[in-house]
């Protein structure tokens, strides 16, 4: 347990910055998921947009870096592409 005043603030805001960020991960990991199940391609793209709109948020953010959330649409941009090519 911390000693100073200072140091109870910077737990609290630790506690409170640690469930946000839990919860924006969570978030980005079901939107993933869910775009790999069974579903038409136009609920897909639909998902895709929320899913890329989500990325740059928590990239802007600092819950995930800029250059992860870059790889994390390429790669769900190219999963759907092969899907469509795939048909």
């Amino acid at each position: 347990m911390p000693n100073h005043k200072s140091n109870e603030k910077r737990l609290k805001q630790d506690v409170k910055r640690r469930a946000r960020n839990n919860y924006v991960v969570s978030t980005l990991k079901t939107l993933s998921k869910k775009i790999r199940t069974d579903m038409t391609m136009e609920e897909k793209e639909n998902l895709v947009k929320t899913f890329h709109s989500q990325l740059d948020k928590a990239a802007k953010k600092g819950v995930i870096h800029a250059r992860t959330a870059a790889r994390r649409k390429s790669r769900i941009d190219l999963y759907l592409k092969s899907l469509k090519t795939a048909e």
